[in-house]
């Protein structure tokens, strides 16, 4: 395995470091960077911005209008859009139901839907979760009921994120009650906008509006939006969290925020020296940078397997676990080194409402909510707890 980036690799960092110092929106690094709230548009912009360059499909085939890219210059690309304090291109459509409509759809499903993804026509949101169905997913309970040319789906999703956005959603709904659990599910693509679907609020800690719950009511779903074989979605959807769980691990964000935690740990002092100068804090901070240093090396042996042709395996749940620890150490150590400042809740400033928060201290204003909002980093994707589970299957073989 080698770690080092060849010429090649190198240059192209620059390019994409120049286009994006040339290309990034001020207002969207502003907000990204200092932990401000970013709206649908927001996030519709920058898409739009790649989509010209032909950016968007940094992990799609050219076949399907993606860069072809080879897993390399993904992760530069994803460490430089990180570090300038790009927004996050929305992953529901572009690294999720994508994969799996280029795997599994038929050409008609793969001509009308990549396009409309790449473009951001639709914006999509994932109907896996359910009341009682989360860690065990396979539990679900929504039924889809085949009559003649169209599914009838009735049940319940929860934890939808950004539910009240989507035009599109892609479900596991179970197709057949009498099989065993994983075997009775099917993969498919609804319209939010069909008649019978309800979307609602669920207002996290934070008071951000960010996940909703999902009511499907008779719904009618043709037939022809059905992913692959009626009864295998179990299957499509192991190949969906796959992609899933190794973006969570997120080196470059947490580089960028490891960066941000040292600034503040040098601005705070304690017995007139800067935080960052007590070894107590500082052996905190020098912990998790050894963790985040490993989990560059784990993301780099995946790139080097990716590169020979193999998907990820258990290190995929790897990356998961250690890749969300690493995340909520650090949004714990940012309001340890910020102090009392970080106790200030300011929706108003994190909204862009005022110039400045409540306590003049601009810095430590979002930090209460980025804590409270990373809290579900270890549950989603599938939780740490599941994800130790499947090592021990896996690699321990117990």
């Amino acid at each position: 395995m080698d770690l080092n980036y060849s010429a090649v690799d190198l240059a192209f960092r620059d390019t994409v470091v120049a286009w994006l110092r040339q290309n990034l929106p001020e207002d969207l690094r502003d907000k990204v960077l200092n932990h401000k709230r970013l709206k649908r548009e927001d996030f519709v912009r920058w898409h739009k911005i790649l989509a010209a360059k032909g950016w968007v499909g940094t992990n799609w085939p050219v076949e399907h209008g993606g860069t072809g890219w080879s897993a390399v210059q993904r992760h530069i690309w994803e460490e430089a859009c990180a570090a300038a304090g790009a927004p996050i291109v929305m992953p529901f459509g572009v690294n999720m139901v994508a994969p799996v409509i280029m795997a599994f759809g038929n050409e008609a499903q793969k001509r009308h839907y990549l396009p409309r993804i790449l473009s951001c026509d639709d914006w999509w949101c994932q109907g896996y979760s359910e009341p009682g169905a989360g860690s065990d997913l396979a539990a679900l309970k929504m039924r889809a009921d085949r009559v003649d040319d169209h599914y009838v789906v009735n049940g319940q999703k929860t934890w939808t994120t950004w539910a009240q956005y989507a035009n599109m959603i892609f479900c596991l709904v179970r197709t057949d009650a009498k099989a065993r659990k994983q075997e009775g599910i099917s993969f498919l693509l609804i319209d939010m906008n069909s008649p019978g679907i309800t979307v609602r609020p669920i207002i996290m800690l934070d008071e951000e509006h960010e996940v909703n719950e999902v009511f499907f009511d008779n719904v009618k779903v043709p037939v022809a939006n059905l992913i692959g074989q009626e009864n295998r979605g179990w299957t499509y959807a192991k190949y969906l969290l796959g992609h899933e769980r190794t973006n969570i691990a997120a080196v470059g964000r947490s580089k960028r925020e490891l960066r941000l935690l040292k600034r503040l740990a040098q601005k705070q002092h304690k017995n007139d020296l800067p935080l960052l100068s007590d070894p107590v804090f500082a052996a905190k901070v020098a912990s998790l940078e050894i963790e985040l240093m490993a989990l560059e090396m784990l993301v780099q042996k995946t790139i080097s397997q990716e590169s020979h042709g193999k998907s990820p395996g258990p290190e995929a749940s790897m990356l998961k676990i250690k890749g969300s620890e690493i995340q909520l150490g650090i949004t714990e150590l940012m309001l340890e080194a910020v102090g009392p400042y970080g106790a200030a809740f300011d929706p108003a400033f994190l909204n862009g409402e005022c110039t400045h928060s409540v306590t003049h201290n601009d810095d430590a204003a979002p930090l209460a909510s980025l804590y409270l909002n990373y809290r579900k980093i270890a549950i989603y994707g599938g939780s740490n707890e599941i994800q130790k589970n499947v090592i021990a299957k896996l690699v321990l073989g117990l």
